[in-house]
C-alpha cells in the first residue's frame, strides 16, 4: 500500500519548523571559537597536587556515579515528587559515611550534606566561621519526556564532586579543601522553583558561593538563562445569550483575544532576547453563552531583572487598557509560583571551569561565541542574584538538539551523557578546591559580584 500523502495547504499537518538559524548560529560560533584564544584564569587556584588527587578520586568513583545517573534517569520523577531519587542519592552518601538530612527546610525532597575540612559532619551541626561553598544537585524530570533536561547528570555530577572532595581528603590524610562544602539537593527546578523556596527559608544563608553544571548542546561558561514570571489574567464580563441578546453581555473571551493580539503587537518593541508566550486556560463553556469569565496565562521572560520588571509593567498596562476597551473587569495574578530571575554569571568562577575542562580535552566558549537565542530559564538565577554563582553548560549532544526533547533525553541517558558527567564531576570538585584554597580567587569572585550590583532583594524585587 502506498504511503498516504498530505497537502500542507489543507492543514492536514503542520509545516516543519526551520532549523537554519540554529545551524547557522552554531556554525558562526564554532568559527569564532577556533579563531579566538582559549579562556584562561588569572587565579592560582588549588595546588596541582590537590587537583591530581581529586582526579584520582573521580576515577575511582566513576562506576558508582554513573550507576546513580542511570538510576535517576530510569526513575524520572517529577518536581516535588522525587522521593526515590533522593533516597538513591542518600544511599550513595551513606555508603561513603556521609550523614544527610532530608526534608530540608520543610521541603520533603530537598536534602543537605556537609563536610568541614574534608570530614563529614552532621548536617545540623553548628556552623563554623570557615568559608562555605555549596554544590547544588537537581534530579527532577519532565512530564512525558523524562530527563530531557539532563537533571540526572546534574544530580549525579554534584554528588560525585562532593564525594571526590571527601575521598581525596581521605587519601591525602588532610583536607583537600580548608573550609566547608555543602551538598544541597534542590527539588523541582522544572516549574516548581525549589531553589527560591529554599532560599526564602534560609537554606543559602552564610553560603559564600554556589556552583553546578547543566548539560546542553555546547560548552559555555555564561550562556544566558533569562528570568521568567508567570501571570494569569482573568477578565470578568456579563453572561448573555450569544444569539438572542448579545447586547446584554460583556464578552470576557473577547477581552482575552484582544489582550493576546495586543501582546503580539508588543513583541515588535521587545528587547532582544525577551520572550512572551501564552495559553488560554479558560475560554468559556458553550458558544451560545457569552463568556462571563476567561483567562489567559503568560510566561514573561527577559535577560535582566530590570527589563523583566519593565516588561511586567507593560503587561499590567495592556491588561487594564483591554478591560476599558471591552467593558470588562480584570484581575491580574502574578507569580502563582515563585518567579525566576536571570542568572548572573561570575566570570572569575567561569574561567576556572574553562581551565579545568581544558584539562579534560574540552574547549569551552563564552557568550560572545555561542548562539544567544537558545535561552531558557532556571531557578538558579534567584541564587546568583543573592550570592556569586557558577552555572556553565556542558556539551553532551549536537548543537542542533534542543533541551526538553526526546532526542536530548537519549543523550542524557547515553554514553555522551556519561562523558559529560565524568568531566563535570572533576571540574566541580576542582573549583570547590580552588575557591577554598585561594583567597585571591575568593576576593575576585566577591568583587565581581559586588561590581555587578551585589545582593538584591529577590523576594521584594517586584513589590
Amino acid at each position: 500500500m502506498d504511503s498516504p500523502t498530505f497537502d500542507v495547504r489543507l492543514g492536514e499537518r503542520p509545516t516543519t519548523p526551520s532549523t537554519t538559524y540554529v545551524a547557522e548560529a552554531s556554525r558562526r560560533a564554532r568559527t569564532r571559537a577556533h579563531a579566538s584564544s582559549p579562556i584562561t584564569s588569572a587565579a592560582q587556584g588549588a595546588p596541582q597536587s590537590v587537583l591530581d588527587v581529586i582526579e584520582r578520586a573521580r576515577d575511582a568513583l566513576r562506576p558508582e556515579i554513573e550507576a546513580l545517573a542511570d538510576e535517576l534517569f530510569e526513575l524520572r520523577e517529577e518536581g516535588f515528587d522525587e522521593h526515590r531519587s533522593v533516597a538513591a542519592i542518600r544511599e550513595v552518601l551513606q555508603r561513603h559515611g556521609v550523614p544527610s538530612e532530608a526534608n530540608h527546610h520543610g521541603l520533603p525532597t530537598a536534602f543537605v550534606a556537609r563536610t568541614i575540612d574534608g570530614t563529614p559532619v552532621d548536617p545540623r551541626a553548628e556552623r563554623t566561621g570557615a568559608q562555605r561553598l555549596a554544590i547544588l544537585a537537581e534530579y527532577d524530570a519532565l512530564p512525558g519526556v523524562g530527563h530531557a533536561c539532563g537533571h540526572n547528570i546534574i544530580g549525579a555530577s554534584s554528588v560525585g564532586a562532593f564525594l571526590a572532595v571527601l575521598e581525596a581528603s581521605r587519601e591525602l590524610g588532610e583536607p583537600v579543601v580548608p573550609g566547608e562544602v555543602v551538598l544541597l539537593g534542590t527539588p523541582a527546578e522544572e516549574g516548581g522553583n525549589g531553589k527560591e523556596i529554599l532560599a526564602a527559608r534560609g537554606a543559602f544563608d552564610g553560603i559564600d558561593a554556589a556552583i553546578m553544571a547543566h548539560p546542553f548542546g555546547f560548552d559555555s561558561i555564561d550562556h544566558p538563562f533569562i528570568g521568567r514570571r508567570i501571570v494569569d489574567i482573568t477578565y470578568h464580563g456579563v453572561a448573555a445569550h450569544a444569539s438572542a441578546s448579545p447586547f446584554q453581555g460583556r464578552n470576557a473571551l473577547d477581552a482575552v483575544a484582544l489582550h493576546y493580539q495586543a501582546v503580539a503587537l508588543l513583541r515588535q518593541q521587545l528587547y532582544p532576547g525577551d520572550r512572551i508566550h501564552a495559553n488560554v486556560t479558560d475560554g468559556g463553556q458553550r458558544p451560545n453563552i457569552i463568556p462571563e469569565t476567561a483567562t489567559v496565562q503568560y510566561y514573561v521572560r527577559s535577560e535582566l531583572p530590570q527589563t523583566l520588571r519593565e516588561l511586567s509593567d507593560r503587561l499590567d498596562d495592556i491588561s487594564h487598557g483591554v478591560a476599558l476597551a471591552t467593558g470588562t473587569g480584570v484581575s491580574i495574578d502574578w507569580d502563582p509560583q515563585p518567579f525566576t530571575l536571570p542568572i548572573r554569571h561570575n566570570r572569575a568562577l567561569g574561567e576556572r571551569w574553562a581551565v579545568h575542562q581544558a584539562s579534560q580535552g574540552r574547549t569551552v566558549l563564552d557568550a560572545s561565541t555561542t548562539p544567544s537565542h537558545l535561552a531558557a530559564s532556571s531557578d538558579f538565577g534567584n541564587i546568583s542574584q543573592r550570592l556569586p554563582g557558577l552555572h556553565p553548560v556542558l556539551k553532551i549532544s549536537g548543537e542542533e538538539v534542543g533541551i526538553h526533547t526526546n532526542e536530548f533525553a537519549r543523550y542524557a541517558g547515553g554514553p555522551e551523557g556519561k562523558r559529560g558527567l565524568d568531566d563535570a564531576v572533576f571540574a566541580l570538585a576542582a573549583i570547590a578546591a580552588d575557591f577554598l584554597h585561594d583567597p585571591h580567587l575568593r576576593a575576585a569572585v566577591r568583587d565581581e559580584f559586588e561590581q555587578a550590583g551585589g545582593t538584591i532583594d529577590v523576594e521584594g524585587f517586584f513589590s
